[in-house]
């Protein structure tokens, strides 16, 4: 029941920041690493306590490639939880912080993780935003950060 709530919450996550728009199949990727210029960075937090942190990354190799990571933080460093990932490159050129509307996704890394979700990645970003999402299921609930169009 709590995996079927958890794939819930993080699809209807998902649809929030597609918008109105349509996932595209996604392209056979190139390797990806979380590496390169830090384009966002947030954290999540429960009861006080900063438990994860999503960070997407840019460099611009395969005419830009963006990644993305979910990493545990703080009490959850080092324990095992449901946590999830996936990036998108959007159809606009600007707007930070707007709904993304997707023309690529990467696929959802999704596992019971003790250190971090991804590298997940998309190619071709150059002159276009990014958006992820990334969430942790921590104490019987699933927390997660919609980044909104980034990098753009």
């Amino acid at each position: 029941m709590h995996s079927i709530r958890r794939a819930m919450v993080f699809l209807s996550s998902l649809l929030m920041l597609a918008g109105a728009g349509l996932f595209l199949a996604s392209p056979a990727q190139a390797a990806t690493s979380c590496s390169g210029t830090i384009t966002y960075d947030a954290t999540v937090s429960r009861s006080g306590s900063v438990i994860g942190e999503l960070v997407i990354y840019y460099n611009s190799s395969n005419g830009g490639t963006n990644s993305a990571c979910f990493y545990h933080r703080g009490v959850s460093y080092g324990v095992a939880a449901t946590t999830d990932v996936q990036i998108l490159r959007c159809s606009q050129t600007s707007g930070t912080g707007k709904v993304c509307t997707p023309t690529q996704n990467s696929p959802v890394d999704s596992g019971s993780y003790s250190y971090q979700a991804g590298p997940v990645g998309v190619t071709g970003t150059a002159n276009y935003c990014v958006a992820a999402v990334g969430g942790i299921w921590w104490g019987g609930t699933e927390s997660y950060i919609e980044s909104g169009t980034r990098g753009c």
